[in-house]
């Protein structure tokens, strides 16, 4: 019912910036919230950003500071602006939305939304 597709990703230098993407199709206006996601080679996937249906988002400490989540309505489009990326940030970048929890919940789930995309891929290097 809901199709999620990532774009933006790419490889940059530490201190550069990155603006991904994520398209979003189907019965979003359900959604109680939409998030990124992101998973390092051999690590647990992690909470980035997530932003409820108000407009209230919710950040990783890790991030705080460096991104910034924001979404269109008009073009069904969810937005992480990154700026400051560092080579820990490098990780397959997810797109999610849910329909049942807040933001500050969903990022402590990082398994537990409903619709995924399949990700954009994000090299830092140093």
């Amino acid at each position: 019912q809901v199709q999620l597709v990532e774009s933006g990703g790419g490889s940059v230098q530490a201190g550069g910036s990155l603006r991904l993407s994520c398209a979003a199709s189907g019965y979003t206006y359900s959604s109680n919230c939409m998030g990124w996601f992101r998973q390092a080679p051999g690590k647990e996937r992690e909470g980035v950003a997530a932003i409820d249906s108000d407009g209230s988002t919710s950040y990783a400490d890790s991030v705080k500071g460096r991104f910034t989540i924001s979404k269109d309505n008009a073009k069904n489009t969810l937005y992480l602006q990154m700026n400051n990326l560092k080579p820990e940030d490098t990780a397959m970048y997810y797109c999610a939305a849910d329909t049942h929890m807040t933001a500050i919940q969903a990022l402590g789930v990082p398994y537990g939304m409903d619709y995924w995309g399949e990700g954009t891929v994000v090299t830092i290097s140093s």
